[in-house]
């Protein structure tokens, strides 16, 4: 009987392919952490932020020199007049005082431009003349002219403008003092009755 002898394999020295798949492994998740951190790190912001806030600006008018008030177009300042403008003759000549100026909430100077806003009736024969001066009243110093005598009532030459400044601190702005001056002709018309209403536009500069 012939005996039959198993011969053992031979070891194998190939080395397990397993722990170096895991550490490749790791050393990618290492990198991928490493970049991920640098990345974070050359990210900055910078905010800005501004507030802004819009000025005030209001016109007033005063009849007398002391009260001031708005007076809007549906209802303006009614002229004090030195003598009665409801029984004119030719010749005659009254006049009427007025200020204007910016309240204390303005925090801007202004342009004033004057115009014609409205007139009703008649007013022929009738001219007048617009000036300023140092004080309120029309027997004060005249400083400059806005409209020359003449001037047919109910119509305003172009480019009247005057300046006017804002007040200092809770101050309202100083006044500019004005005189309306309203000429009778020779060609008033008996019983004629009309009426004329100025605009005094501020805008800010």
């Amino acid at each position: 009987m012939v005996a039959i002898q198993e011969t053992p394999a031979e070891p194998s020295h190939r080395p397990s392919k397993a722990p170096r798949v895991r550490a490749v492994l790791a050393g990618g998740l290492v990198l991928g952490v490493g970049a991920a951190v640098t990345l974070a790190a050359w990210n900055d912001s910078e905010f800005a932020q501004g507030t802004f806030t819009a000025g005030a600006f209001n016109l007033e008018g005063s009849t007398d020199g002391t009260g001031f008030a708005e007076h809007p177009v549906g209802s303006p300042a009614t002229l004090n007049f030195t003598a009665s403008p409801g029984n004119l003759s030719p010749g005659d000549v009254v006049t009427a005082p007025f200020a204007v100026r910016l309240d204390d909430a303005t925090t801007n100077d202004a342009t004033v431009t004057l115009s014609t806003e409205a007139t009703t009736g008649s007013l022929a024969g009738l001219t007048y003349s617009l000036t300023q001066s140092t004080a309120f009243g029309c027997g004060e110093p005249v400083t400059a002219t806005l409209v020359t005598a003449g001037q047919p009532l109910g119509s305003t030459p172009g480019s009247v403008t005057f300046a006017l400044a804002q007040g200092a601190g809770t101050n309202p702005g100083d006044p500019v003092n004005l005189c309306f001056r309203i000429t009778a002709g020779s060609n008033l018309v008996q019983s004629q009755s009309g009426t004329a209403t100025w605009e005094f536009a501020a805008q800010s500069q």
